[in-house]
């Protein structure tokens, strides 16, 4: 099938894909990659950019993070106090951070966890930048 015929993926609203589970898609696309992978990397993404935006994280905070996880792995990131700045924000990301951490083994998964929390904080920016230029 050539990518003329293929049709374009369905239009989702930042609250239907808010309601993604991060944690589950970090679940699943840390462990088996492929589609899986996909998904965490798409819609699970910007589900998690729109929560935290929500939550008026900072991009620059989620992007602080994955350098943390890069250096000292997603397990030590979950161990953190205030992994980024809010009480109902860190809530949250620490759960993502410490399902990561449960199915990651070794440097590459935490560079995958880091990798994706990085595309988290660039749609983020993506959303405050746009925002900002909008108004």
């Amino acid at each position: 099938m050539n990518s003329a015929s293929t049709p374009p993926p369905p239009s989702r609203t930042d609250d239907e894909l808010a309601q993604a589970d991060p944690a589950a898609m970090l679940r699943y696309g840390l462990s088996f990659g492929g589609p899986h992978r996909t998904a965490l990397f798409g819609d699970g993404a910007v589900g998690a950019a729109v929560r935290l935006d929500r939550l008026g994280v900072p991009p620059r905070a989620v992007a602080f993070l994955a350098k943390v996880v890069r250096s000292g792995g997603a397990r030590y990131a979950a161990e953190l106090e205030e992994p980024v700045p809010g009480e109902a924000a860190a809530e949250q990301v620490r759960g993502w951070l410490e399902t990561a951490a449960a199915v990651v083994t070794g440097p590459d998964g935490d560079e995958q966890a880091a990798r994706w929390l990085e595309a988290v904080a660039e749609i983020l920016s993506l959303r405050v930048t746009t925002r900002r230029a909008a108004s």
